[in-house]
């Protein structure tokens, strides 16, 4: 198990965001570009139970390729980063490629991400992104000490931990370990 070194970020909001996070879990997200409808589709399942999320003791930090003008035109109950240098993309080793988008476990959310865009329900993303539209997605849960407790590199665009899944291994590693 890796550690991650000691940081504070700075969130498009300018609050500054300290990971490890001393009083609670950090699940770290890499998503891909403000507006993405497959991420907008994803993201829309943990804002719904954010609440839950922050119950269980943990802090959400998304991080997108896209700069702080364009996602401050979003209103996520949680740590939004912009990182359009893909900087921490790489620090985490989070991929990009054409994979991303062409695995067939991914076009239900292509579809279903478009439709909610078309019907007003996702705001839009920018015509042209800087950070480019490809990437994969990586989910991180990091302990108060910086130990990478579980992580998950996706395959796919659609590829990341379900708010259920995040909450089973927050579970998992609350509880006592035998010796």
């Amino acid at each position: 198990m890796h550690e991650v070194t000691a940081r504070e970020l700075i969130a498009v909001s300018g609050e500054r965001v300290r990971v490890p996070d001393p009083d609670r879990l950090v699940h770290l997200q890499f998503r891909r570009f403000a507006g993405c409808p497959i991420c907008n589709l994803h993201l829309r399942s943990v804002v719904l139970r954010h609440d839950e999320i922050t119950a269980a003791g943990v802090r959400e930090v998304v991080f997108f390729h896209s700069p702080a003008d364009e996602l401050r035109q979003y209103d996520l109950p949680f740590v939004v980063i912009a990182d359009p240098e893909r900087r921490y993309y790489r620090e985490f080793g989070v991929e990009a490629g054409r994979r991303a988008l062409l695995h067939p476990k991914t076009w239900g959310a292509i579809l279903s991400g478009t439709a909610f865009t078309l019907l007003g329900k996702f705001r839009p993303p920018a015509a042209k992104q800087e950070g480019g539209r490809l990437g994969l997605p990586a989910d991180f849960l990091i302990d108060q000490d910086g130990r990478v407790l579980a992580e998950k590199h996706g395959e796919h665009a659609y590829d990341q931990w379900s708010v259920d899944e995040l909450l089973a291994l927050v579970s998992r590693a609350a509880r006592p370990r035998r010796c």
